[in-house]
């Protein structure tokens, strides 16, 4: 296996202007047929105890690629995806992120944690930090970023998620809509080749689910691998690619939108969305 440190970087390039809404329905990035493999899961298990939380994930995401996994609480969407930068340790299968296998070795999940992003339901802001101290904490000290270069970067993007003017306030200054976009702000930061959401959405207060959603969706437009655990359907039939219903531990059924909500196969999947979608 060569060097993690060594893998090429093909970072997607973001767009000059703010993310928004207004682009016309459609999957984000149209085809991924043809563009390479950035993370290959075969056969992954995760015990829980006695408790088989994931039970033989076979799952292949190309570059550029956007997922939305959903299903009920408890199928194992969160404890998937939290697998793919090492939060969660899979005990059986394996787990590969832009050509690097996620193993024991302390190296390689370093490697991986450099590029893939995560933003979680609950923020997970310093809140002895400003929004501008949180953005840059971790360029500065893993990317060996001067504190210059850093604070750029986070004030570029701080206006790329529609808060420009929040830089020197504090987390709980804001509101829980402007936190999640922090959060975001934070990943985006450390220029991650893979973001994933969990539930990103699910801590917020009704009004403000849509301006973390438009963030997302422009976010999906530039490129940006993606994969998002969250039950947000608008947003999966306009931006996803793929959608992945998970239950029980296993993947039921997946498929691009139009499949899935016109044309289900599996009956599990018919049932949990006559649930939500009514």
């Amino acid at each position: 296996m060569s060097d993690p440190a060594s893998q090429p970087r093909t970072d997607p390039v973001l767009p000059t202007d703010p993310f928004v809404s207004s682009a016309a329905p459609g999957p984000a990035s149209g085809s991924a047929s043809d563009a390479p493999v950035i993370i290959e899961c075969q056969d992954v298990h995760k015990w829980y105890g006695d408790h088989h939380v994931l039970r033989g994930i076979d799952m292949t995401v190309r570059q550029g690629e956007v997922l939305v996994i959903f299903g009920p609480s408890g199928s194992g969407k969160s404890t998937f995806i939290r697998t793919l930068n090492r939060l969660e340790e899979h005990q059986r299968g394996r787990i590969v992120v832009d050509g690097i296998e996620l193993t024991t070795d302390v190296r390689n999940i370093a490697a991986i944690r450099r590029e893939v992003g995560m933003v979680f339901q609950q923020f997970n802001l310093f809140p002895h930090l400003t929004v501008l101290q949180n953005i840059t904490l971790g360029p500065i000290r893993v990317r060996g970023w001067t504190r210059e270069k850093a604070e750029e970067e986070a004030h570029r993007l701080l206006t790329r998620v529609g808060i420009p003017e929040q830089a020197l306030k504090y987390p709980l200054q804001l509101s829980g809509g402007q936190q999640q976009r922090v959060a975001i702000a934070r990943a985006l930061a450390m220029q991650p080749r893979v973001m994933l959401f969990d539930e990103p959405t699910s801590a917020l207060d009704p009004e403000m689910i849509s301006e973390v959603l438009d963030v997302m969706q422009g976010l999906a437009r530039s490129g940006m691998t993606m994969l998002c655990v969250t039950h947000e359907m608008g947003f999966a039939r306009h931006v996803a690619d793929r959608m992945v219903f998970m239950d029980d531990g296993v993947i039921v059924e997946q498929g691009p939108p139009t499949q899935i909500f016109e044309a289900p196969e599996q009956e599990r999947t018919k049932r949990f969305l006559a649930q939500i979608l009514h």
